[in-house]
C-alpha cells in the first residue's frame, strides 16, 4: 500500500524523489518486521485483557502434565495478535500487485480460521478436543488443494490470468501438460537438479508441504515459547531463500530457480518474524498468552506455502526439523501403541508421552530446558538449510 502511494506521489512532483527508497525491497522488508513488532507489542496487553475478559481461557487436558495443570485458564487465541500483526504489517509494505504474497495471505488467514474455530469450541464448549480431526482436516485439505492448484500453474507463469489459461488447456488436454524444470523437486546441495513430478506430483507434494507443515506446528505448541521462536527462524531463513530466488542475479549465480515475483514474500516473512518475536514477548515462561491453533495452524501453513513457491521443500524439513521430529512421535506413539495393543493385548509406548517435548519434561527436564534447546537445536539446523544457498 505504501509502495503504491510513493510511487504515486513521485509521479506528481519532483519533491517527492526521496520517496524511491520504498521501491527497495530490503527497505521495506525491515521496515515491515518492525511495523508488525510495534503492533504486537503494542496491542499484546489489550488483546490479552479482551481475552481474559470473554474468558477464553486454555482447557487442559486429564491426562496432561502435571506440572500444566497451573496454566489451565491462561488466556489462549493470542494467534490472533500475530495474525493481526503480519497482516497489517504486510498490507502496508508488500506491492499489492504480487499474487504470491496474497495466495500465502489467503492460506494462512484460511487456516487461521479453522483453527479460530477449533479454539472457539475449546473455550467457549468446555471440550479440550475442539474440532474433531476429521472436520479439521477435511476444511484443511480444502485449502490445501485450492492453494496446491494455483500454485502448480503460477510457478512458471506471471499472471494470473496466464495461470487459468494454463490450467483450462491442462483440463482440456486430458490432463497432461509438462511443467518447467523450475516446478520439479529441487535437492539441495547439488547444482541444477530436480526431479519431474509433474501437475499431480506438484499438487500432492504441496498438499502434504502444507497440511504437514501447519499440523507439525501445532503439535510443537505445547510448551511457552516452543513453537514461536523456530516459525521466527525457520520463516526468516526462507525469507532469504525468497529474496534469492526472486532475483534474477542472484538466483542465476547461486544455480536457483528464477522464479519472478518470489522475492516479494520477503516482506511477509519480515512481519512475520517481527510479530513473532512480538508475541514471545508475552509467550515466553511463565507465558501470559498462548497462541492456540488459530496461530499455530496458520503459521505452520505459511512456511508450508512460502517453502513450495521458493522450491525449497526438503530445505524447510530440515530447517524446520523439530516440527518434523515433533510430528513423527506423535504417528509413531499412536502406531506403536496399537501394535503392541492387537500383538500383547495390552498397548504399549514407545516414548514417556507424546509429542517428543512431553517426553523430555518426564525425563527430567524443565519446561526452560526443553524451550532454549529446541530453540538452539533449530537455529543449527537453520545454519544447515542457510548453507545450500552456496554449498551446491
Amino acid at each position: 500500500m505504501l509502495l503504491s502511494l510513493a510511487q504515486w506521489l513521485q509521479t506528481i512532483s519532483p519533491e517527492f524523489g526521496y520517496f524511491r527508497v520504498f521501491q527497495y525491497l530490503t527497505f521495506r522488508a525491515v521496515m515491515a518486521a518492525m511495523t508488525a513488532l510495534l503492533i504486537g507489542l503494542i496491542a499484546g496487553p489489550y488483546v490479552i485483557r479482551r481475552l481474559i475478559s470473554l474468558k477464553i481461557g486454555q482447557p487442559i487436558r486429564e491426562y496432561a502434565m502435571q506440572t500444566h495443570l497451573s496454566k489451565s485458564g491462561t488466556p489462549t487465541m493470542g494467534g490472533v495478535l500475530i495474525l493481526l500483526a503480519i497482516g497489517i504489517s504486510t498490507l502496508l509494505w508488500f506491492d499489492l500487485s504480487n499474487r504470491f504474497v496474497w495466495i500465502v495471505l489467503i492460506v494462512t488467514l484460511g487456516f487461521g480460521a479453522i483453527g479460530w474455530a477449533d479454539d472457539w469450541r475449546k473455550v467457549v464448549h468446555k471440550d479440550p478436543e475442539g474440532m474433531r480431526s476429521r472436520e479439521k482436516y477435511f476444511w484443511q485439505s480444502v485449502i490445501g488443494l485450492l492453494a496446491a492448484l494455483y500454485l502448480v500453474f503460477s510457478i512458471s507463469e506471471s499472471s494470473n490470468l496466464r495461470v487459468l489459461e494454463l490450467f483450462m488447456s491442462w483440463v482440456q488436454s486430458g490432463f497432461d501438460v509438462n511443467l518447467p524444470p523450475k516446478a520439479g523437486l529441487q535437492l539441495p546441495f547439488f547444482k541444477e537438479i530436480s526431479y519431474p513430478l509433474g501437475v499431480f506430483g506438484f499438487v500432492l507434494l504441496t498438499y502434504l508441504v502444507i497440511v504437514g507443515s501447519s499440523n507439525a506446528v501445532n503439535l510443537t505448541d505445547g510448551l511457552d515459547g516452543l513453537a514461536i521462536m523456530p516459525v521466527v527462524m525457520v520463516g526468516s531463513a526462507l525469507g532469504v531463500f525468497a529474496y534469492v530466488t526472486g532475483s534474477a542475479v542472484y538466483s542465476k549465480y547461486l544455480f536457483f530457480p528464477h522464479i519472478p515475483g518470489a522475492g516479494e514474500l520477503l516482506i511477509f516473512c519480515s512481519a512475520m518474524a517481527g510479530a513473532g518475536l512480538a508475541f514471545l514477548w508475552f509467550n515466553t515462561h511463565p507465558a501470559q498468552v498462548f497462541m492456540g491453533d488459530v496461530g499455530a495452524l496458520a503459521l505452520g501453513a505459511a512456511l508450508g506455502t512460502i517453502a513450495v513457491i521458493v522450491r525449497q521443500e526438503i530445505v524447510l524439513a530440515i530447517m524446520g526439523g523439530i516440527f518434523v521430529v515433533e510430528a513423527m512421535s506423535v504417528m509413531l506413539q499412536v502406531i506403536y501403541f496399537k501394535y503392541t495393543r492387537r500383538r500383547f493385548g495390552e498397548g504399549r509406548r514407545l516414548f514417556r508421552m507424546a509429542p517428543l517435548h512431553h517426553h523430555f519434561e518426564k525425563s527430567g527436564w524443565k519446561e526452560t530446558q526443553v524451550v532454549v534447546r529446541f530453540w538452539i537445536i533449530t537455529m543449527l539446523l537453520c545454519l544447515v538449510g542457510l548453507s545450500t544457498l552456496k554449498l551446491r
